[in-house]
């Protein structure tokens, strides 16, 4: 039985009518959302196929899933749990005779292929790809192929949940900008290419995201019997953070809020991180016209006095106002933070680990209550921080979405041994990731010795077998660093000669019968194991892709996918990185993602808090979030101010959102050295220093 305040009880009780709940993170609107569908379910026996509950990502209904799928649940009808996209894409493929000829695609009679992020960005890869070699197109753009290709999918995506036609996006952005017309052209290149992938994906009754959304918005909702067909069965409706949802979503609640027996929209102030993915904060707070009820959640079950005086503070500073009308208690902010400078990045990285250790070994605090955040988690931070964590023995997990999958260890590491599998595929290893690969998956070995193992047993014509190695070098490398070589060579040749399995069947079998077991890399490694199932999953979703589309004729599709993630493709969003079954551990993970996790903890290590990162959003040469928005007024140029406007109320609600998702104390490491050896001057530096003069001699 969950314990409700008055507020919560409220909007979890409520008989009929839309709902609008509000108020920052924190104080009970989910754990209201989540009495809300077991009121429905239990007290008042509503059936689950009569209930929808809608969210901006997968992530952020976990707890809905957790009540769901609990052991105690009695059977019945599922709920239906969903984001726009997936209301999109079966509705899409619902009434796909019905929209595919009046949309334009080419071949109405074949079955319609949604596309994953992946498998867009490898079609948008084909695309454009031709485009850039022969007609030079985004010369004068230094970033990788791969967030080229994803921030001209982001484009489409936008256009989509914003409501605008493609074609505009050039125009849009043209016109915002004051520079010179190099970029202008970038503009017009990016527009190209935004037409020549829509007019392959209608061509080859291809559907990725943005035309799924478009079919659906333009083509099935404003149909009364799609709509029927659609929502009439559902009855009740709850919608969770909308504010992190697409003008989209928000049309599609507009749509059905008065047509369903209930509707609960919750709604979080000051968030809204999702703002670079096209959400709207402003077109979600219009909702609450929409509904009969409006409740305020203020009381927070979350921080105590301490964090709630340190964000009164920082709101201040980061505002650069008096907080003197109503001047916080200077002993509660001081209990409320921690702060650490250092004259060197690793310094400081080690100080953090060495706290760290301090809370864990010394006052007992459980790992799965401590999260180490960063603006941006880099490799090289990850790498040091997670070793030094492991060498204080000290249970760890990090957590990096949207990044590249060949950025994972664990990924790399899969590459290089399924192309050392299949020398048929002439594709050539490089001596280094070869070394790389023995690192990761023979456990026990380190850099010298992996180094010495391969100069013995790796040429250009692959792996050779454990008796190449010479007599004088084995006791260097030792005997039990042979033996699991010598079980990996025999698992990588059995497969290399006998007949080729699909590339997901091929992964699964390494990963179980190999590198998860005793003494191989994998074994005890939940980050490694993420990885490699997320790895899997991509490889059979291109697999079923393929074969209803076909690749080139001189190339498997293994070989294919193998190539285009070593390319860089940005990681498709993959349900289990999020779910915390290890629980148990400290979480290092970027500050944006724990913030969408949605989970409070106890102790907060902020890293880097003299960087530009904590403001600054990254550099997207081909695109612009704010300047793509449905608020954005047309004609209007983008300056300075905007981006720095812009960029502290970026800042005001990630502190915010950090410190209300805190229940004890925020440890700020500061080192006067960056990662890249320059001095740092962040925007939440200077904050932090007018908080810290505030104070008058904090530690």
């Amino acid at each position: 039985m969950i314990s409700l305040s008055d507020e919560q009880h409220a909007a979890a009780h409520f008989a009929t009518g839309a709902h609008f709940l509000y108020g920052p993170a924190g104080t009970g609107k989910t754990t209201a959302a989540v009495a809300r569908l077991l009121h429905l379910l239990d007290a008042e026996n509503v059936p689950g196929s009569e209930i929808l509950v809608l969210v901006p990502q997968r992530t952020l209904a976990l707890p809905f899933y957790d009540v769901l799928n609990a052991p105690d649940r009695p059977p019945g009808a599922p709920v239906m749990v969903s984001t726009l996209g997936g209301l999109a894409q079966r509705a899409v493929e619902l009434f796909w005779p019905l929209v595919a000829e009046a949309h334009g695609f080419a071949d109405p009679a074949l079955r319609p292929v949604f596309l994953s992020l992946e498998a867009a960005q490898y079609y948008m890869a084909r695309v454009v790809g031709p485009l850039i070699e022969r007609e030079g197109y985004f010369e004068t753009v230094t970033i990788d192929r791969s967030r080229l290709y994803s921030q001209l999918v982001d484009n489409l995506n936008k256009a989509a949940v914003i409501g605008f036609p493609h074609t505009e996006i050039g125009e849009r952005l043209k016109e915002a900008w004051i520079g010179d017309d190099v970029q202008r052209r970038m503009y017009d290149d990016a527009q190209a290419c935004a037409d020549a992938f829509r007019a392959y994906c209608l061509q080859n009754n291809l559907l990725d995201f943005s035309l799924q959304i478009e079919v659906f918005m333009q083509r099935l909702l404003p149909l009364e019997h799609a709509q029927q067909t659609l929502f009439g069965a559902y009855r009740h409706i709850i919608a969770d953070n909308v504010e992190e949802d697409t003008p989209a979503a928000h049309a599609v609640l507009t749509s059905r809020l008065h047509r369903v027996d209930s509707a609960l929209v919750i709604y979080d102030t000051e968030a809204g991180y999702r703002r670079f993915l096209g959400a709207d904060p402003e077109t979600a707070e219009a909702l609450a016209k929409r509904c009969d009820q409006h409740t305020e959640c203020a009381y927070s079950f979350v921080t105590t006095p301490p964090l709630r005086a340190l964000a009164q503070v920082m709101s201040a500073a980061l505002h650069q106002t008096d907080a003197s009308a109503q001047p916080p208690d200077i002993d509660l902010v001081k209990q409320a933070m921690r702060y650490d400078a250092y004259r060197y990045h690793p310094e400081m990285v080690g100080g953090v680990a060495e706290r760290v250790a301090d809370l864990y070994h010394h006052q007992g605090v459980p790992p799965g209550e401590i999260v180490v955040l960063a603006p941006y988690l880099s490799d090289a931070l990850r790498f040091s921080l997670m070793n030094r964590l492991a060498a204080l023995d000290i249970p760890a997990r990090s957590h990096r979405p949207s990044r590249a999958l060949r950025e994972e260890p664990a990924v790399r590491c899969l590459l290089t041994l399924t192309r050392l599998a299949h020398p048929g595929w002439r594709s050539p290893v490089a001596q280094a990731d070869v070394i790389y690969a023995l690192m990761q998956s023979l456990a026990g070995i380190d850099l010298v010795r992996a180094q010495l193992l391969a100069q013995q047993v790796y040429t250009a014509d692959g792996l050779r077998p454990p008796d190449a190695i010479k007599e004088s070098v084995q006791p260097r490398i030792t005997f039990e660093i042979s033996e699991r070589y010598r079980r990996l060579y025999n698992w990588l040749h059995n497969a290399a000669t006998g007949d080729e399995t699909p590339l997901d069947v091929f992964l699964s079998r390494l990963f179980g019968e190999l590198l998860s077991q005793p003494g191989f890399g994998f074994h005890d490694d939940f980050d490694a194991a993420t990885a490699a199932a997320n790895l899997i999953d991509s490889a059979r979703k291109f697999r079923r892709i393929v074969e209803e589309t076909g690749v080139s004729a001189d190339i498997s599709p293994a070989q294919e996918y193998v190539e285009m993630v070593a390319q860089g493709v940005i990681a498709d969003q993959y349900l289990r990185g999020w779910q915390l079954d290890q629980a148990d551990a400290v979480l290092v993970a970027p500050a944006y993602t724990y913030l969408m996790s949605n989970r409070p903890v106890d102790y907060q290590f902020w890293l880097n808090v003299g960087g530009a990162g904590w403001s600054e959003r990254l550099y997207q040469p081909l695109t612009n979030p704010y300047v793509l928005r449905r608020s954005w007024p047309r004609g209007r140029q983008w300056t300075d101010a905007d981006e720095q406007i812009v960029n502290r109320e970026s800042l005001h609600r990630l502190v915010l959102g950090l410190l209300r998702r805190c229940r004890h104390q925020v440890y700020l490491g500061y080192s006067q050295l960056g990662e890249q050896g320059t001095e740092q001057r962040g925007d939440l530096l200077l904050a932090l220093q007018r908080v810290l003069v505030g104070l008058q001699g904090v530690d």
